[in-house]
């Protein structure tokens, strides 16, 4: 399954993307050996690149990565209740996370600290045949900086069935997306900036990702969610 990013208007998409091929962490103290992390430099999001990440029409709900705004109206009654009305009732608010300013990846480990680079995250302790229809994220930046979403153009299913001769039975880790980076094979990066206020609906299950603020002079603190979201619950940015 191709990265597939929801948008209306290319240029808007192309304003607040840019990408990049990663590198694999080694005796750095703040990250895992073996992570992955964005190699830098950025480079802007080409229309021929916007073109290829727009979905198509098999494009499942539970793959789709959206950049959203919170909605129009009074605020809800608490950070908790805002995916209430959103068509999940059974979605679980996962709390909030601070990131520091000028971090270039932003998920730490929680044993030592040091940070885990691009991740999937295994909520649902899904096999590598249901990975794809894992729920899917919500998170808003609740500032006060501006921080980004780190995105892989690869799935984990993918990644999967490329290391392993016998993926059917397994669950995919991040261990997997390290493997693949280590034997030579590539990842394209592609990073989405969002504002206060701004946030996204991500396959974060089967995508991998992080957070980021690199660059940017101020802390910021997200809030997530998981949830079953079909596709336009939230007002687009893009």
């Amino acid at each position: 399954m191709n990265l597939a990013i929801a948008y209306i208007n290319p240029a808007a998409l192309i304003e607040r993307c840019e990408t990049t091929g990663v590198r694999v962490a080694s005796g750095e103290p703040e990250y895992e050996d073996g992570a992955v992390l964005p190699e830098g430099p950025w480079w802007p999001l080409t229309p021929e690149l916007a073109g290829i990440l727009k979905p198509t029409a098999r494009t499942a709900d539970s793959t789709l990565v959206e950049l959203v705004r919170l909605p129009d109206g009074p605020p809800p009654s608490s950070l908790a209740a805002l995916s209430d009305p959103l068509g999940d009732p059974d979605a679980v608010h996962l709390g909030q996370a601070a990131s520091p300013a000028k971090a270039l990846t932003t998920t730490p480990n929680y044993q030592d600290g040091r940070c885990i680079g691009l991740h999937i995250d295994n909520w649902d302790k899904l096999d590598h045949q249901a990975k794809h229809t894992g729920r899917r994220r919500l998170c808003i930046n609740l500032g006060p900086g501006t921080r980004y979403l780190l995105l892989g153009d690869t799935d984990i299913q993918t990644i999967c069935r490329t290391v392993h001769n016998d993926p059917v039975n397994r669950y995919p880790h991040t261990d997997d997306l390290r493997t693949y980076i280590a034997s030579g094979h590539q990842l394209s990066v592609y990073r989405l900036r969002l504002e206060p206020g701004e946030g996204y609906i991500a396959p974060t299950e089967l995508l991998p990702h992080d957070g980021s603020t690199e660059g940017q002079p101020q802390p910021s603190t997200a809030t997530f969610w998981l949830g079953h979201w079909p596709r336009g619950v939230l007002p687009s940015v893009v």
